[in-house]
């Protein structure tokens, strides 16, 4: 159990959404500034493909680059609902995980303390 991949898959999960939402609040901040692009957060592709290979994820945080997105006519890209849709997703699924390490952790302090 203490060797599970599990954990080292939500702790990734965790930095990567963390660093989401940091990204996405910066977006927010800029929602006005001339010429400013969105960022974007991807660590799920790398997780996914660390976890199809058997690999134990690295707790990055992912890669954040720029939106391509169409501009408007100040040069900036970010629309506030779809940043404000992204930032309540993060968040939700920052919680799921949170539950789901704290039921891991559970499971192996039950297991501890039977032993």
């Amino acid at each position: 159990m203490i060797g599970e991949i599990t954990p080292a898959a939500l702790h990734a999960s965790l930095s990567g959404l963390a660093q989401r939402q940091r990204v996405t609040a910066d977006n927010i901040a800029n929602v006005n500034t001339p010429g400013f692009l969105a960022g974007r957060v991807d660590f799920e592709s790398s997780l996914r493909g660390a976890l199809r290979n058997g690999d134990t994820p690295q707790i990055n945080g992912g890669m954040t680059v720029r939106s391509l997105e169409p501009t408007n006519t100040n040069g900036n890209n970010v629309n506030l609902d779809a940043e404000t849709l992204i930032q309540s997703e993060t968040g939700l699924r920052y919680q799921l995980a949170l539950n789901a390490l704290d039921g891991k952790y559970n499971s192996l302090r039950t297991a501890l303390r039977t032993q």
